[in-house]
């Protein structure tokens, strides 16, 4: 929110947050944008609108990217039990982690596993070479 409101005021001077605030719900309102909110991440906006996409979100860096539902019918739409619920849309978000925080994490494991031979190690092998 904080930085849909710092790009309101560079481009058109001081407004409120407030004001920021009721123009997004408005937006949302009318259905020019949908609010997304992942859970421990800030509330997002987007433009994309009228389709049944969810959302791939990093646990690690908090990037979000959208994917596309199922093609031919959305079987996300039709729960095992509805309970009495017309249900006209489901919200799915995929947890995991970005091609950029999965590659750092993997070069983070594949140094904790790298055994490297303590100090003493090897001044005990150089003194058995050189002890008759």
């Amino acid at each position: 929110m904080e930085s849909i409101h710092r790009g309101v005021c560079d481009r058109v001077g001081q407004v409120s947050l407030q004001a920021v605030y009721d123009s997004l719900n408005a937006l949302q309102r009318g259905g020019l944008l949908r609010r997304i909110e992942p859970a421990g991440s800030p509330t997002r906006y987007e433009t994309r609108v009228g389709d049944n996409h969810h959302h791939l979100v990093c646990r690690e860096c908090g990037k979000v990217t959208d994917v596309d539902c199922a093609v031919g019918h959305a079987p996300c739409l039709e729960p095992v039990f509805n309970a009495g619920f017309l249900v006209d849309e489901a919200d799915v978000i995929y947890w995991g982690l970005c091609p950029d925080c999965h590659a750092g994490a993997a070069e983070e494991a594949d140094t904790h596993t790298r055994v490297t031979p303590p100090e003493s190690a090897s001044l005990d092998e150089e003194s058995r070479r050189t002890t008759p």
